[in-house]
């Protein structure tokens, strides 16, 4: 469906929910605030910037298969906390990458299936980074940080910007509001910064089921 049809059909139908309801319970003389209702009801509606996410994580979720069948689509889309990044000694808000599709991994040097999924996530940023994706693999280490480029350039990581979360606050952003509890975790961001997709674990991403997946969240 058009995502212009779509906010039509669902500002429709909550304005008639409210008319049913007004109905039903014989409110007589309330038309004023039935106007100011349905008013609040379609602003919200036109600019919750995740309202159309819903369609593209429902479009996606029958497409996580094989060896990326863990990733689950997300019901009702939001945008996940501004995190902080920090990637060649600058600082950088997630907020600022918006406009592309973000593949979110949380990992560490210490994370035995962290490790062994890097390559795929390496090879999945090669193939479809660019002005529309891109991976950002972002670092949990808090200790001796000198471990996380030292183990990319031997593991031959080359394609990843070598983003950092050194104090943890991401980490414990995401944790206090029930989206991480152990490593890897993953998430599928759309060009708004919504979350529309979520895996606890590691995949393969540079499968063919992943690039297919990745390139229709690239389609919207």
């Amino acid at each position: 469906m058009p995502r212009a049809r779509f906010n039509l059909v669902m500002i429709a139908t909550l304005v008639g929910a409210i008319l049913v309801t007004l109905v039903l319970h014989e409110r007589k003389g309330d038309w004023n605030n039935l106007a100011q209702t349905s008013s609040m009801v379609t602003s919200a509606i036109l600019t919750d910037p995740c309202l159309n996410s819903a369609s593209l994580a429902a479009a996606i979720e029958p497409m996580a298969k094989g060896e990326i069948a863990a990733l689950k689509g997300t019901k009702k889309p939001v945008q996940l906390p501004d995190l902080r990044l920090e990637v060649a000694k600058q600082s950088l808000q997630l907020s600022s990458m918006q406009g592309r599709v973000i593949l979110l991994n949380l990992w560490a040097t210490w994370c035995v299936p962290c490790r062994e999924e890097m390559p795929a996530l390496d090879k999945l940023q090669a193939r479809l980074g660019g002005d529309h994706f891109e991976v950002v693999a972002l670092n949990m280490d808090t200790r001796n940080l000198e471990r996380v480029p030292q183990w990319l350039d031997a593991n031959a990581i080359t394609s990843l910007a070598r983003y950092m979360d050194p104090g943890g606050k991401a980490f414990q952003n995401l944790r206090s509001i029930g989206k991480v509890s152990g490593l890897p975790t993953t998430f599928l961001l759309d060009s708004k910064g919504c979350l529309i997709a979520e895996m606890a674990g590691p995949a393969d991403w540079a499968s063919e089921d992943a690039i297919a997946l990745i390139e229709r969240a690239i389609k919207g």
